[in-house]
C-alpha cells in the first residue's frame, strides 16, 4: 500500500511471504478467450448489481411513508451491497487486463476493504434480523414496547463499526506486488511490518491463518449459529403458542356452555365437535353480539405475528448468503494449507478467483430476492420509474413539460404514496414491510360487523310476544 513502509531485507529489497513468492512465479490464467467471456459476464453483472441496489435504496430510502424496523434492516443491507457493487467494475478491469492490477495501490486497498466490509456487515445484519424475528415471535409484548426504529438504527451502526474493525487487518496488509511475468497482483503481503528476516516465515504463517480463521468464524460460522438458533427457537415458540391457544379455546368453549342459563345451548351437550358453529348464531334470549371463532382459533392472524412475506425474504437472503460465501471461505482455508503443501497452490489459484466471483454475486442476487419475495417492491419500483420517464418524455402543446409536472406523473405520485408497506394497526416498530393479502387487525372489525348483521336479522325474524 502507498501509506505503508514495507519491510526490507539486508540487500534493501522488499520482503515477501513464501506463499506470495510462489504466487509471483506462477503464470496461470493465460487463456484470452476464456478471460474475454468472464470479463463480459462480470461487466453485465456489475451494471445489473449497481442498478438493482440503487433502485432498492431509492424505494426503501425515499418511497416509504413510514420507517419500520424491517425497512431499516433492508436499507442497511442494500447500502452494504451497493458499496460492493460499485467496486465490481474495478475487478472487471482487473480481469480485462489479463489478471493484472493496473489501478494502483490506493484502489487496490479500497476495493479489498469494501469487499471485506460487506462480508462482515452482511453477516452481522442477517444475524441481527434473525434475533429480531425470534424476539417478535417469542416475546411479542416486549417487542411491542421496546422495538423501535431508533433501536434498529443503533444496531445497524454497531454492525458497521464491527465491520470496520474487522476490516482493518486486511487493509493494513493489502499491497500491489509485481509478478515475474510483469503482471501485478493485488493481494495480501503478510510480510509487511515483520520485525526481522528470522521471524518472517513464522509471522506469515500466523497472520495468514489468523485472518482466514477470523473470516470463517466471525463472518460465517458464528452468524450461522445465531441464525439457526433463532429460527429453531421461533419454531418452538410458535408451536407452544399454538398449543396454548388450543387449550384456551377449549376452556373458553366449556365456560360459555356452562354459563348459559337461558337454554339457548344445552348445557348437557356431551361433546363439542370441531366444526361447531355455536359462536356464529346469536342467543335466542335477545339481541346480543356474537363471538366468532376468529378470537379462539389458534391459527387466526393477529397484529403481532410474523410477516410471512418478510420471513420468506429473510430466508432466501440467508440461503443466498450461505451459497455465495461458503466456497470463498473453503478456498481461504485451503490457501492456508498451501503454506505446508505446495501442491494445493495450483488448486487455490484456479478456485479462489472463481469463489470470489460467487461472493460478488451475493450483493447482486439480494435485490432480486427482495423483489420476488415482496410484490410491493415491484409496485414501488414501477411507479418510481414511471414518474421519471413520464417527466422526461411527456409533451404538451408542442412544448416539453417540466419533469414531474405532468398530470400522469402527479397521478403516479399520488398512487405511489397510497401504497403502504405497513399493516394497519401494526405495533410500534412493526416489521410488516411486505404485508399479506389480508390485514390481521381488520379481522376483529369484520367479525364485529358480522355479529351486528346477525343480530339485526334475528330481530327481524323473532316477533315480540
Amino acid at each position: 500500500m502507498s501509506n505503508t513502509t514495507p519491510t526490507t531485507d539486508a540487500s534493501g529489497g522488499q520482503l515477501f511471504c513464501p506463499l506470495l513468492e510462489m504466487m509471483k512465479e506462477h503464470r496461470l490464467n493465460n487463456n484470452t478467450q476464456a478471460n474475454l467471456v468472464v470479463v463480459c459476464i462480470h461487466g453485465l453483472v456489475s451494471c445489473l448489481g449497481i442498478l438493482e441496489n440503487a433502485l432498492i435504496l431509492w424505494v426503501v430510502g425515499f418511497r416509504l411513508r413510514r420507517r419500520t424496523v424491517a425497512s431499516i434492516w433492508v436499507l442497511n443491507l442494500a447500502m452494504s451491497d451497493f458499496l460492493t457493487t460499485l467496486t465490481l467494475p474495478l475487478f472487471t478491469y482487473y480481469l480485462y487486463s489479463s489478471h493484472s492490477w493496473e489501478l494502483g495501490s490506493l484502489l487496490c486497498s479500497m476495493q479489498a476493504s469494501i469487499f471485506f466490509l460487506n462480508m462482515f456487515v452482511s453477516a452481522f445484519l442477517l444475524a441481527a434480523i434473525s434475533v429480531d424475528r425470534y424476539l417478535l415471535a417469542a416475546k411479542p409484548v416486549w417487542s411491542q414496547n421496546h422495538r423501535s426504529v431508533q433501536g434498529a438504527w443503533k444496531v445497524c451502526a454497531l454492525g458497521w463499526l464491527w465491520g470496520l474493525i474487522n476490516t482493518l487487518p486486511f487493509l493494513m496488509f493489502r499491497a500491489v506486488t509485481e509478478k515475474q511475468d510483469g503482471r501485478k497482483l493485488c493481494y495480501h503481503n503478510f510480510a509487511l511490518y515483520s520485525s526481522s528476516q528470522s521471524t518472517l516465515e513464522r509471522d506469515c504463517k500466523v497472520r495468514q491463518a489468523s485472518t482466514a480463521i477470523s473470516k470463517l468464524l466471525l463472518a460465517f460460522l458464528f452468524p450461522l449459529v445465531v441464525i439457526a438458533g433463532s429460527y429453531i427457537q421461533i419454531v418452538i415458540s410458535l408451536r407452544n403458542r399454538s398449543r396454548r391457544r388450543k387449550q384456551s379455546a377449549g376452556r373458553l368453549m366449556d365456560t360459555l356452555i356452562v354459563s348459559n342459563k337461558d337454554g339457548a345451548i344445552e348445557a348437557t351437550t356431551p361433546t363439542i365437535t370441531k366444526n361447531s358453529n355455536i359462536f356464529l348464531k346469536p342467543l335466542s334470549s335477545g339481541p346480543s353480539l356474537s363471538l366468532t371463532p376468529t378470537y379462539l382459533s389458534p391459527t387466526a392472524p393477529n397484529p403481532n405475528q410474523l410477516s410471512k412475506s418478510f420471513t420468506k425474504m429473510v430466508t432466501f437472503v440467508i440461503a443466498a448468503f450461505v451459497l455465495c460465501w461458503a466456497p470463498y471461505h473453503i478456498f481461504c482455508m485451503i490457501e492456508v494449507t498451501a503454506q505446508y503443501w505446495q501442491e494445493n497452490l495450483n488448486f487455490v489459484e484456479v478456485g479462489l478467483p472463481l469463489a470470489t466471483t460467487f461472493a460478488f454475486l451475493n450483493p447482486v442476487l439480494n435485490p432480486i430476492l427482495y423483489a420476488f419475495s415482496c410484490p410491493n417492491f415491484c409496485v414501488r419500483i414501477r411507479q418510481s420509474l414511471g414518474e421519471v420517464f413520464d417527466g422526461l418524455v411527456e409533451e404538451g402543446g408542442g412544448l416539453l413539460l417540466v419533469p414531474g409536472r405532468t398530470i400522469r406523473a402527479h397521478i403516479r405520485r399520488k398512487g405511489s404514496r397510497d401504497v403502504n408497506f405497513e399493516m394497519p394497526r401494526s405495533p410500534k416498530g412493526s416489521s410488516s414491510l411486505c404485508p399479506s393479502t389480508h390485514s390481521p387487525s381488520s379481522q376483529p372489525l369484520h367479525s364485529l360487523s358480522e355479529g351486528l348483521k346477525d343480530t339485526h336479522k334475528s330481530k327481524d325474524v323473532v316477533e315480540p310476544s
